[in-house]
Formats: structure tokens, C-alpha cells, sequence
């Protein structure tokens, strides 16, 4: 593993940020971290990267001290806010990053990667909030570090840009790399995560592939169209927009059986997978236990 937390307490004030966590970062993953504001996920990794200290537990660095500034040079990092000095140009800042790195990606290259060539010239003042991003973004793979911590990366893109940044990252993990990744986004976390740790109120509260977490949901989507609701057993939620009904059950094809031995006259039938998005819902009701 390249980085790891072990019953990690973390007080800011009179919040208890984090209770007792324990994570681990594993060499060519992407990890993705989850949960509501205030779970805890930036707090986390503000101790991964050494902004931080605990106040109690251990806080590992590929087997280093994150405070130390040479165990953080295996880092590269996009926090959820940034600020770039006022006077330098887009180029200026990229080599100002590279400069902190022995073997950091060339300048051109990493404009180019992450559509940046033509700013390149423009002062950072001038830049858009989204075109601001995605320098942000591409400073954390300016040094070629072994992990790049990504807090909340595509916040303000729009589709187009949030997809050309997902396959940057996957093509950088693709390379050896190793992602940390904090999002509100759960398509994003569904589309890259090898991993994903929900946390909420300052824990881990399940943690698995995306796939295995909404295995352990164990619900799956029954939807059609009819003109009005059946009442059916073994549902565990209901929506309605207009015509189309949506169950979630935790035994689809008994649900439609029922369907079937009522009579309803529907159209439309689908049987669905629930998402990462429901999954997560339902892990924060409590539905579901690490």
C-alpha cells in the first residue's frame, strides 16, 4: 500500500472530524472516497498529505511521515480550493510546480493533456472558474508522482471537460499510478473507482468495489408504465413521474410475478440494477454495515 490511516481521531473545534478510521491506499488503485459534507473526507485527507496531524492513530506516507517534505514528494495533490499567485501566466505556473519535482512531466505535454496549450500565455486572473480547474487538476500530475490526491476535481466542469479528465485519470493509473479521489459526483466514482469508502459523521462506514457495495444493498429496480400504482408486497421504496412506477425490492422476480397474477396493465417493464448513487443513499440510512 502506498498510504494508510490506522484509528485516526481528528478534532477541529468542537467537531469531531474523524472517529477512529482505519483506510488503506493500495499501489495502482483509484480509491474514491464518499459521503455527505461533513463526513469527514477532507479532513482525511488533509492527514494523508500532511496538512494535518492526528490526534490520535498513525498516518502513513509510502512508509513515511506526510509531514516530512521528502516523503511528500511522492504526492501530487488538487484540494478542493486553489488559489494561483495573481502575476504569472498559466505556463509559469505549471513550472513552478515542476520545479519542486525531479522528474516532473514536460511543461507542453501536461498543457496539452489537459487542454490547456492555448492558455498557456494567459494570466491565471483571466482564466474561467472551469478553465481554472483543470490547471488545478493538472498540477497534481505536473511532478509524476506515484499518488495523486484529487479533492472534489471536476467540481464547476461541464460534461465535456469532466469526461476529458476521467480519461486522463484512468490513462494515468492506466500508467502505474495511484488515485485518491474525493467526489459528489457518484457517476464519476461508478465510471473510475476501483474502490470506493463511504464515510459519514467522521467514520468509514462500508467500504468495497462499486459493485460489491450494491451487492450488499441487495435491492434491484422493477419499473413500468401504468395508469395507476398497484399496491404490492416486498417493496422496500416507491417513486412515481406520472405514468412510470419504480420499486425497489429485494426480489425482483417475485415483485413480478405479483405484477403478473394481478392483472396490471402495464408497458414497459424493466428490471434494473439499482445505481452507486442508490446504493450510497441507502448505506447512509443505515441500511447496510461495513
Amino acid at each position: 500500500m502506498i498510504a494508510a490511516v490506522e484509528n485516526v481521531h481528528k478534532r477541529l473545534g468542537k467537531v469531531q472530524a474523524l472517529r477512529g478510521v482505519s483506510l488503506d491506499v493500495r499501489e495502482g488503485e483509484l480509491l474514491a472516497l464518499l459521503g455527505p459534507n461533513g463526513a469527514g473526507k477532507t479532513t482525511l485527507v488533509s492527514l494523508l498529505v500532511g496538512l494535518r496531524a492526528p490526534d490520535r492513530g498513525k498516518v502513513r506516507l509510502a512508509g513515511g511521515d506526510p509531514r516530512q517534505p521528502a516523503t511528500r514528494r511522492v504526492l501530487g495533490l488538487t484540494p478542493q480550493a486553489t488559489g494561483f499567485p495573481p502575476a504569472l501566466r498559466v505556463r509559469e505556473v505549471v513550472e513552478l510546480v515542476r520545479a519542486h519535482y525531479s522528474h516532473p512531466q514536460p511543461t507542453d505535454a501536461l498543457l496539452d493533456r489537459f487542454g490547456l496549450g492555448e492558455l498557456a500565455a494567459r494570466n491565471v486572473q483571466a482564466l474561467s472558474g472551469g478553465q481554472a480547474r483543470r490547471l488545478a487538476v493538472a498540477l497534481a500530475f505536473a511532478g509524476n508522482p506515484r499518488l495523486a490526491v484529487l479533492d472534489e476535481p471536476t467540481t464547476g466542469l461541464d460534461v465535456e471537460s469532466r469526461r476529458a479528465l476521467w480519461r486522463e485519470i484512468e490513462r494515468f493509473k492506466q500508467e502505474g499510478g495511484t488515485v485518491l479521489l474525493t467526489t459528489h459526483y457518484l457517476e464519476e466514482a461508478e465510471a473510475l473507482a476501483d474502490r470506493v469508502a463511504v464515510m459519514n459523521r467522521g467514520r468509514v462506514v462500508s467500504e468495497g468495489s462499486p459493485e460489491a457495495i450494491k451487492r450488499r444493498v441487495g435491492l434491484k429496480r422493477v419499473r413500468f408504465r401504468a395508469a395507476e400504482r398497484p399496491e404490492l408486497a416486498g417493496v422496500e421504496r416507491y417513486e412515481r413521474e406520472g405514468d412510470l412506477h419504480t420499486f425497489w425490492t429485494a426480489d425482483a422476480d417475485a415483485l413480478v410475478r405479483r405484477i403478473a397474477e394481478q392483472g396490471v396493465a402495464f408497458a414497459d417493464l424493466e428490471v434494473l440494477p439499482i445505481s452507486l448513487e442508490e446504493a450510497f443513499l441507502a448505506v447512509l440510512d443505515g441500511e447496510v454495515q461495513a
